[in-house]
């Protein structure tokens, strides 16, 4: 469940972010928002790699 619980502060983040970058035009955000969206892919996978593990073992 911790993966979880950082996969929500990770969307949490991701959205303010998001926000600073489609609507205030701050490119750093952009940046960030990039970053977000790739912990996000990388933490899902492990995730999806676990339950996988542990439905076939």
């Amino acid at each position: 469940m911790e993966k979880i619980e950082k996969l929500e502060q990770l969307i949490r983040d991701a959205r303010d972010d998001a926000d600073k970058f489609y609507n205030k035009e701050n490119k750093a955000a952009g940046t960030r928002l990039r970053k977000h969206m790739q912990e996000l892919k990388n933490i899902a996978q492990e995730v999806r790699n676990e339950v996988t593990e542990k439905k076939n073992g």
